[in-house]
């Protein structure tokens, strides 16, 4: 049996994990984007421009969260937040080194090509379970005009560092749950 097993440089696990953010990201760049979900809850002690993802990344999305990232002098991202927060995250850091539209990357109805370069480094805080997306070489971006949801997929894209921090899942699970208790 072959296979090959591939995931984020590194994982750090445990209560109050997020502070070790602010560290980690001094030592990958000077300045982060810092993309979040529709409502940011989470401060990871950095500063930088903010760049929200509202649902699910969308290419149009994308490309102008590339521009801005790129206009703000960003060479490293932070993505907080769930599924679709930490895809756009990886997908805009693979867009800072990688000249080009997302549909040169993407599979099915764009181009598909590889990235010709790795990703800027990439930090990734989920704040839901379940996707996996931290982990993962991949950002599925939707398009509405073809109606379909396409991955950017590339090695490269893994994150550097994987903060999984479960006191962030806490008031999710509550107001999830408050019903059923």
């Amino acid at each position: 049996m072959r296979f090959d097993f591939a995931t984020a440089g590194r994982i750090l696990f445990g209560d109050g994990a997020l502070r070790a953010v602010a560290e980690a990201a001094a030592a990958m760049g000077i300045r982060a984007l810092i993309v979040t979900g529709s409502s940011p809850r989470a401060a990871v002690g950095v500063a930088g421009p903010a760049f929200a993802i509202p649902g699910e990344p969308t290419v149009d999305l994308i490309r102008r969260g590339a521009a801005y990232a790129r206009g703000e002098s960003c060479d490293h991202v932070i993505a907080i937040g769930g599924g679709s927060a930490i895809d756009a995250g990886k997908a805009l850091a693979a867009l800072l080194t990688n000249p080009g539209d997302p549909l040169d990357y993407l599979e099915v109805i764009g181009r598909g090509r590889p990235l010709e370069h790795p990703s800027a480094p990439c930090i990734a805080v989920p704040t839901t379970a379940g996707t996996g997306s931290e982990v993962t070489r991949n950002a599925v971006l939707a398009s509405p005009e073809h109606r379909v949801k396409a991955s950017l997929r590339s090695a490269w894209m893994l994150p550097r560092l994987a903060v999984v921090d479960p006191e962030l899942t806490l008031s999710t699970s509550i107001r999830k749950y408050s019903d059923v208790l």
